[in-house]
């Protein structure tokens, strides 16, 4: 193949690339009603986590906060690219009720040879202070700001130790451990401003206990309430 086929191939090959991983994008855009729906179908994907016999128990009464990406959307020919939203509450230590809802946006990009598009449900699992206080901080990456592992299944899970997040991914109806080191999560600053008619940061939402829940997250907050909340 002379060197300007070559070339000219591999400009197609990236071009293509790049338009796969930037149609996606629109989808992605909020509105207040999206973000109201996202908070109805984290809190949808929650109860069903929750169904699930597969997920310990203990080890999400041990969570400091629940992350919930329902939709998550990938999409990608030679180079994938992923993205989506949804809501974090964390547990008070003070008073062991769970936070109003604080809206977050996960991206990664992942290489390799792929096509076609799909759409996954995530539950993030935050297991201490340091991996909290990373993801109120602002935008941190896993793997590098914390570390992030497969969660556990089966009946029970005698330690969770040593991990800052624990990772679920919905396959085939049942949730699974699943890696999801080098994904990014960060505040989604418009949705919160949206959903909570100001300019809002995600930690005053999850600690200043200045907001109301608004009434599309109230099922989310009300189920975990209802199972791990502390006195």
């Amino acid at each position: 193949m002379s060197r300007s086929i070559f070339a000219r191939l591999s400009m197609c090959v990236c071009l293509v690339s790049m338009l796969v991983v930037t149609l996606p994008l629109p989808m992605w855009a909020g509105s207040k009603e999206k973000d109201e729906q996202t908070l109805n179908n984290a809190a949808n994907v929650l109860q069903q986590m929750l169904n699930d016999q597969n997920i310990p128990s203990d080890v999400i009464g041990k969570a400091n906060c629940v992350i919930v990406l329902p939709n998550v959307k990938k999409a990608g020919f030679i180079v994938g690219g992923s993205g989506g939203r949804g809501p974090m509450a964390c547990r008070s230590s003070a008073t062991g009720k769970w936070s109003a809802p604080a809206m977050y946006s996960i991206g990664g990009v992942s290489a390799g040879l792929q096509a076609g598009a799909s759409s996954s449900d995530y539950v993030l699992l935050v297991m201490n202070e340091k991996a909290e206080n990373a993801l109120l901080n602002g935008k941190a990456q896993l793997g590098r700001d914390a570390t992030a592992a497969a969660g556990p299944t089966g009946v029970s899970a005698t330690s969770v130790s040593g991990n800052d997040l624990l990772t679920y991914k919905r396959a085939k109806g049942l949730f699974a451990g699943i890696s999801m080191s080098g994904a990014s999560l960060a505040p989604d600053n418009d949705a919160n401003q949206r959903l909570y008619g100001r300019s809002i940061t995600a930690q005053e939402i999850v600690e200043g206990n200045t907001v109301q829940t608004p009434s599309a997250g109230l099922a989310m907050v009300s189920l975990l309430d209802s199972r791990y909340a502390k006195n």
